[in-house]
């Protein structure tokens, strides 16, 4: 292992001093580095600080020298990634959309009703600290199997998935922002390792955006929001190691949510970013807590603090003051205050009956010093904490080529009826109502459609002007364990192509990276590798990467995670024109396939689930025919040709069209034939790129082949809506036909019926 900024340096440590820096999560290097650093050997205090702040979650330090890689700048971009708590992307008319994604992984294995709840509220508070109103959430979430013929842990995997989607619930519904969309996902590698990343966007006026920073010298420091407990403690340390088999030996690292206290800090704080020139900096306390909010503004300032916990309002009395400074007790902000605007900001406070305390002070010299029961308890450089902390370039290794998978050894099915049924009724296929429903995904009145489509799609009034977005999150760890670097790409690709659907440009992405031990080299290889490929497919459509989030160390006894990326993209519908549905709209439009049949098994979950076999290589794509076939959607939808468009990923074409046929309320059906030359479950199940499944009038067929032969975007007729509620496939000589009533029944409630079997 090759270490930035090596020192060589004798520094003699005997068993008892080891024994401290490593039960506080620091290695030998680091706690030699730090010994350097300061000149002496740290203090108990100090190596408790340092241990949380040197984490893997608080400072990136396995990842950082990766994620440099990223593109990060664009027309738009107003705030890049790392510079603040969110990106911030510029829309129009002085408005601006802030968006992030965030992990709450090993909170929610040990305590997943509160580990999903506080998931939420963490990032809920990133975007409120830049200055804008929180107006939608969304989430990824993924876990082991759920079915009891498939593992043995089935009932806890859908005890963890009932718990996280009831707090992921209770704290949107509760702050009165709508849950918009996500994705669900299963596979026995996040058996006892659950992946919760919550995606959350706001709108702020440009004029408005908030920093993070420690300005002005004599300004006042308050902490305002929810008491200081003991809840969180070295949280951020607890997220950077592997999960324990006793994880109820991990309760007291997961925080407590209060929504209801959220609500009103969103309120007070948005009321008091109107009124201009009180608020100097104002920053979330999340992970280390007061520690790495007043470290954080103060070296973004190059300013100190001086901090009076004795002034900050406990829980419990009796906290030492490395308790109350590493502290993750919820829904509390640093807030640094105009010292002419004390009052302002105060009576703001008093009248949402928020709880508003002044703790300190800026300072010119860059120091933090904390004093408890009147005597200095710690002082501290924030530049130490900051930008002091190791970065590691590690080890890595890529494993030997695997070998493509033949489709000419596997027997082709006989009943393909049945087959549809069975594959549509999938835990990873089956409609995901049953999470809907559970969120108050219209509060607010922004959303335009229910959850479920390619897209999520919002509007927005700024000023004398109606705006909407595109929001999609996207991942697949299946992809990423066979080929990390292709797998990214095709995951920021199946992004970009969700927002075409509904007519979207792309103005950014937030990045979720779970991967499993950064010091195994595989693992490590498997993160580098897809790194690369989201930054080629980010240059590639130009798109910048606004900020994220990296979580490593997700493996447990079991397992360590397929690498799973997950991509938050957001896009601008410049159209004013309705847009295309999901669902078929209407009897007698043509089924028009974009993109061609595509070829091969490898790497589908069909190939997985009926042959066990996952491996080979992953399904051809090009990211020129991908832009290509954006274009063409970008086209359909602004002229207003299509009746409904969906695109192709995950369950291929046959996943594409049960979709479109029962996903909708008109109850329409479908019949379309296939080439006889190819395999039937070739062509329903292979998941090649760059492809969609559209409906349209009879009438707009020249208008769409006119496009679609401009782009050279391959354009086949494969059937018709049908007023008949069934779903008929011709192939050769064999038909296939399932009532739409049989498949929509599976579809709709096979989730439901699984986690009501696990009562039982």
């Amino acid at each position: 292992m090759r270490i930035t900024e090596q020192k060589d340096a004798v520094i003699e440590i005997d068993k008892e001093s080891i024994a401290e820096f490593q039960s506080f999560g620091l290695s030998e290097y680091e706690y030699k580095r730090l010994f350097l650093l300061l000149g002496r050997k740290p203090t108990a205090a100090e190596l408790a600080i340092f241990g949380v702040m040197w984490s893997e979650h608080c400072c990136y330090k396995s990842s950082k020298k990766e994620l440099r890689k990223l593109p990060s700048t664009g027309k738009r971009v107003l705030v890049k990634a790392g510079e603040e708590n969110a990106g911030v992307v510029e829309l129009e008319k002085g408005w601006a959309v802030v968006f992030k994604i965030e992990s709450h992984n090993h909170p929610s294995a040990v305590e997943p009703f509160q580990g999903a709840a506080t998931g939420v509220g963490g990032i809920f508070r990133d975007i409120l600290t830049m200055g804008a109103t929180p107006i939608c959430f969304m989430n990824s979430l993924r876990f082991g199997d759920i079915r009891k013929e498939k593992s043995p842990h089935a009932a806890h995997n859908a005890f963890l998935l009932q718990n996280v989607v009831a707090g992921i619930a209770h704290y949107g519904n509760c702050v009165g922002v709508p849950t918009v969309g996500g994705e669900l996902a299963f596979d026995q590698s996040y058996e006892g390792n659950p992946l919760v990343n919550v995606f959350c966007l706001g709108v702020v006026k440009v004029d408005q955006i908030q920093r993070g920073v420690a300005r002005g010298i004599g300004n006042p420091v308050f902490i305002v929001g929810s008491k200081t407990g003991r809840d969180g403690l070295k949280g951020a340390a607890f997220a950077s190691r592997k999960l324990e088999e006793n994880k109820s030996e991990e309760r007291p690292s997961v925080q407590i949510a209060d929504p209801f206290m959220g609500r009103i800090l969103m309120s007070a704080c948005l009321e008091l970013f109107q009124i201009p020139g009180v608020v100097v900096g104002i920053q979330d306390m999340g992970a280390a807590g007061i520690i790495c909010s007043t470290s954080e503004t103060a070296a973004r300032a190059k300013t100190g603090m001086e901090i009076n916990l004795d002034d900050v309002p406990l829980r419990e009395e009796d906290m030492s003051a490395e308790e109350i400074l590493l502290s993750e007790s919820q829904e509390r902000m640093l807030l640094i205050v105009n010292k002419d605007k004390e009052d302002v900001a105060r009576a703001v406070f008093e009248k949402w009956a928020v709880p508003f305390n002044r703790i300190g002070e800026v300072i010119q010299e860059e120091k933090l010093r904390f004093y408890r029961w009147g005597k200095l308890a710690l002082e501290i450089s924030p530049e130490l904490i900051v930008h002091k902390a190791p970065v590691y370039e590690l080890q890595a290794s890529e494993p030997p080529i695997k070998a493509s998978l033949s489709l000419k050894g596997l027997p082709e099915p006989g009943d393909y009826g049945n087959l549809l049924l069975e594959f549509c009724a999938l835990p990873q296929n089956c409609s995901r109502h049953w999470i809907y429903s559970q969120f108050d995904y219209m509060v607010g009145l922004r959303t335009v459609e229910d959850p479920g489509l390619d897209a999520a799609v919002l509007r927005l009034f700024l000023e004398d002007k109606m705006i909407r977005l595109a929001i999609t999150l996207d991942g697949n760890g299946r992809y990423c364990g066979i080929d990390p670097y292709r797998g990214a790409i095709m995951t920021v690709a199946e992004a970009v192509r969700n927002l075409a659907a509904v007519g979207a440009i792309p103005l950014g992405i937030t990045d979720n990276l779970n991967f499993a031990d950064p010091s195994d080299p595989f693992s490590y290889w498997q993160f580098k590798e897809a790194v690369r490929g989201i930054a080629e497919a980010c240059q590639f459509f130009e798109i910048p990467v606004t900020g994220g989030n990296v979580s490593f160390y997700n493996f447990s006894q079991q397992s360590s995670i397929l690498p799973t990326p997950v991509i938050g993209a957001v896009g601008l519908i410049e159209t004013d024109k309705s847009l295309a549905r999901l669902s078929f709209q209407q009897s007698g439009d043509l089924i028009v396939l974009l993109g061609g049949w595509g070829s091969g098994l490898e790497g589908s979950l069909y190939l997985q689930e009926w042959f066990g076999q996952r491996g080979g290589k992953l399904p051809s794509f090009s990211l020129e025919a991908e832009k290509k076939h954006n274009k063409l959607l970008y086209s359909l939808v602004s002229e207003g040709l299509a009746s409904s468009i969906h695109d192709l990923s995950e369950g291929g074409l046959a996943l594409a069209l049960v979709e479109c046929c029962v996903s909708g309320h008109k109850k329409l059906g479908f019949s379309v034939t296939f080439p006889e030359e190819l395999r039937l479950d070739e062509l329903l199940f292979n998941e090649a790129g760059a492809r969609s499944i559209i409906s349209l009038p009879r009438e707009n067929l020249p208008s769409v082949v006119k496009i679609a032969n401009s782009l050279g975007v391959e354009l086949i007729v494969i059937g018709e809506v049908t007023e008949n509620y069934s779903l008929n496939i011709l192939h050769g000589k064999r038909t296939v036909e399932v009532k739409g009533i049989e498949i929509e029944k599976r579809w709709k409630n096979e989730l439901l019926n699984i986690l009501e079997s696990k009562k039982d």
